[in-house]
């Protein structure tokens, strides 16, 4: 899989995708689909899947983050969007006033998976101590146990449906209106992979992102809900038995029921093929 996570670019990876030749003239059909980073490369593994089946379908698949492909949804840019967070209200609102009705379906599941450096002696964290590292009120590793040494926070962007999340399930507690922020020192990173490659060679960093960006360059953390709790990696199982503090669904959304050949997509990613696909890029399959 790291292969495949590999062959993504950094802001967008965009991959038009055909199957079983060139097909006769009037019988292409077109999938645009945009938005969460995180999701990219699950989408892309779809797409690729489901065009071999699919004689004359061309999929173009498209990161940018979750704002990004919602707002693409609404415009009417796009076919699907990617999310990794739940619409917003005022996105809504934005798409009822452009005739746009955004129809939501869960696709998968994801934890969040916070990341060191692998020399970093730090291996353990509970969600207050993150809120404190994020916010940049612990701004020393020596006060995690740790040798002296200043932590260089790396987040997602805030079209980033990952910051978000990230934002209001650490940083407030569930609380999504809260006045916490990032610390201001933080680095908004453009994508996952740009945050996997940083902390990779920088042994002072820490960052977070979905759990399909795992890989032996950088250490998972162990997180704990408090000092009582015991402390959990993100994993399938505990993903699916809700051990792991921070974990969310994945989203696509239509503009109104799907149809078609979308309907035709979305029944391939729920099926036992395209779940399988899931379990491959490292997600959790919602069957």
């Amino acid at each position: 899989m790291a292969g495949l996570r590999r062959g993504i670019g950094l802001l967008a990876a965009v991959a038009m995708l055909a199957a079983g030749g060139a097909p006769a003239a009037g019988q292409t059909k077109a999938i645009q689909i945009k938005g969460s980073d995180t999701m990219v490369n699950l989408g892309q593994g779809w797409a690729e899947a489901f065009a071999k089946k699919r004689k004359g379908v061309n999929i173009a698949i498209t990161g940018g983050g979750s704002g990004t492909g919602l707002t693409a949804l609404i415009n009417g840019t796009c076919d699907l969007a990617e999310s990794s967070r739940a619409i917003e209200p005022k996105e809504l609102d934005m798409a009822k006033a452009k005739g746009i009705t955004p129809v939501e379906s869960i696709v998968a599941l994801d934890g969040i998976t916070v990341v060191v450096h692998p020399k970093n002696p730090v291996d353990r964290m509970t969600l207050d101590q993150l809120r404190e590292v994020f916010m940049g009120n612990i701004d020393d590793w020596k006060a995690l146990g740790a040798p002296k040494k200043p932590i260089v926070i790396l987040s997602r962007e805030f079209n980033s449906g990952t910051h978000i999340f990230f934002k209001e399930h650490v940083l407030r507690r569930g609380v999504a209106k809260g006045p916490e922020e990032f610390a201001p020192t933080a680095l908004m990173m453009p994508s996952s992979q740009a945050i996997a490659d940083e902390v990779a060679g920088n042994e002072n960093a820490i960052g977070y992102y979905g759990m399909g960006y795992i890989s032996p360059r950088q250490k998972v953390v162990a997180v704990a809900k408090d000092a009582r709790s015991p402390y959990v990696r993100p994993s399938i199982e505990t993903i699916r038995n809700n051990t792991y503090p921070i974990s969310r669904p994945l989203y696509i959304y239509s503009n109104g029921k799907p149809q078609g050949i979308l309907k035709e997509f979305l029944d391939f990613i729920f099926s036992p093929e395209g779940q399988e696909i899931v379990r491959k890029i490292d997600f959790v399959p919602i069957k």
